[in-house]
């Protein structure tokens, strides 16, 4: 019975975020296939909303408790990441404009510039952390990331959509406005409990808690995968055209993923490169499309969210694996 136990609990820590899809997946295809259920599903749908960013803070405090925020500063690679990600949507925004694409081909490279330009997920630091990697460069990396975007969306979204009339400013403030609100404020409480000594023994008591912040992602990702099934469900498109946004960002994903752990190599860190380049804010990437860009092109992230966490699930079976 023991051996039994073991073996639950070792498949539940290693494919955490596939069971936490299937679980989003199938909860929601049985309130979305089952009518009687409806007037439930809208009294939930609220909830669920509301819960999203508690777990994202509380994801973010909990890492940010492990940290050493002495040793939070730009390194080498951090640039190399900077650099791929602004030729990446130099080059997408290039090819849109002088090419001047519009209808379903605008949609498509609208739904993969947004997985492009987001930054990079704040779960990414906890994935990095579970697989062995440096957590101070990858919470470094987070900062520069979201800056990036806050910088890049207001230059190239109206080159692209003139009619959203977006401004530089205006942009840039509410971008950075969301930034401080998901980053700073969890930071800022983790220093605090870090820091005074009345905490100390629950700061001490909530970082022993072995793979707490994976889990509770795991837990958040049941929700969002729910909202990327209720997004491409709604989608008001035809289903060949969907595939093709799907299948354009598990391309996107395993090039973004293959280019950052190809050059980490060169500085030792495959594991926070990869990571820092594939793993994205998708939940941010489907606001900013939603915003600026065509409703249809939040689709793509949706996907993406799907699609980077099956190869997270992989690499962190793969890293069970060697330490077993």
């Amino acid at each position: 019975m023991n051996r039994i136990l073991l073996l639950i609990a070792r498949v539940a820590r290693t494919w955490t975020l596939p069971i936490s899809m299937s679980i989003g997946a199938g909860v929601y295809l049985l309130f979305y296939y089952t009518p009687a259920l409806e007037g439930l599903s809208q009294w939930f749908a609220p909830i669920f909303e509301a819960i999203l960013p508690l777990f994202m803070f509380l994801i973010l405090y909990v890492t940010f408790c492990k940290v050493d925020f002495k040793k939070l500063a730009p390194v080498p690679w951090h640039w190399w990441m900077i650099a791929v990600q602004c030729i990446l949507v130099g080059s997408i925004t290039g090819a849109i404009l002088f090419f001047g694409i519009r209808g379903k081909e605008l949609i498509l490279l609208e739904s993969v510039l947004a997985c492009i330009i987001s930054p990079c997920a704040a779960a990414a630091a906890v994935v990095t952390l579970k697989l062995g990697g440096n957590l101070e460069q990858m919470t470094t990396y987070t900062f520069l990331s979201n800056l990036l975007c806050a910088l890049l969306i207001p230059v190239c979204f109206p080159l692209i959509e003139p009619a959203s009339q977006m401004t530089f400013w205006g942009a840039f403030s509410l971008i950075m406005q969301k930034v401080c609100l998901v980053l700073v404020v969890p930071m800022l409480l983790a220093l605090l409990t870090k820091s005074l000594p009345q905490l100390r023994r629950f700061h001490q008591w909530l970082i022993h808690i072995p793979d707490l912040s994976f889990y509770l992602w795991g837990c958040s990702l049941m929700i969002v995968t729910g909202t990327t099934l209720r997004n491409i469900f709604h989608a008001g498109t035809s289903v060949l055209f969907l595939s093709l946004i799907g299948i354009s960002g598990l391309v996107l994903c395993l090039f973004q993923y293959a280019v950052g752990r190809y050059i980490g190599r060169f500085f030792g860190t495959s594991i926070e490169s990869g990571q820092a380049l594939g793993q994205k804010n998708t939940a941010f990437a489907i606001w900013i499309a939603a915003t600026y860009l065509h409703p249809l092109s939040t689709v793509g992230p949706g996907c993406y969210i799907l699609w980077q966490n099956i190869i997270n699930s992989i690499e962190i079976w793969k890293k069970g694996k060697y330490k077993a």
